[in-house]
């Protein structure tokens, strides 16, 4: 039998999971129910719920990013037909401002005091940190970047572009004390 190792990080509430190419997906939940979101996989997010231990569970793909056939004409089935990719970025986005951007969250307190715009605004930072925070700067700016994306694997570049920016922003922040639990 092959081993098998899970490589993997906590984000507050959420999993990164990491394959031989970088983040693979995000997960929220954990022993007994978990939502997955895929970053660099085929497939769409996925509901799986289970009885711990007795290894009888239940795994569900939802259809905002999987074409139930191959579209005619269309070469690669995970090319999205009219519509699909602008149901993909919304449920992008939703997942983002779910997990990373809840009420009471530490995304949320970098909105809620402007805090990205105050780190963007120093001028230490370099230039790609500044465009890696200019992504969630507003809600409005991470939305506008999400919904630029023009394919599912262009999607999950932003979302995981985004995850990375909260972590700077937030490493960033507390270097500097800013926000304290």
């Amino acid at each position: 039998m092959p081993f098998r190792f899970r490589r993997s990080a906590r984000l507050g509430p959420l999993r990164l999971n990491f394959g031989k190419s970088g983040l693979s997906s995000i997960s929220l939940g954990g022993r007994g129910a978990s939502f997955n979101v895929p970053v660099a996989r085929a497939g769409g997010p996925r509901t799986t719920v289970g009885l711990p231990g007795t290894g009888l569970g239940w795994s569900v793909e939802h259809g905002v990013g999987v074409p139930s056939a191959s579209p005619e004409g269309l070469p690669n089935s995970r090319r999205f037909r009219p519509g699909q990719l602008d149901a993909f970025r919304q449920g992008c986005l939703g997942v983002l401002q779910e997990q990373l951007f809840a009420p009471g969250s530490h995304g949320q307190r970098l909105w809620d005091h402007n805090l990205i715009t105050r780190l963007l605004a120093d001028p230490t930072i370099g230039g790609r940190t500044q465009g890696l925070l200019a992504v969630i700067e507003t809600p409005e700016a991470m939305q506008a970047y999400v919904m630029r994306a023009q394919s599912q694997d262009d999607a999950k570049r932003r979302a995981h572009r985004c995850v990375e920016a909260v972590q700077e922003a937030l490493r960033l922040v507390n270097a500097r004390g800013w926000l304290r639990d």
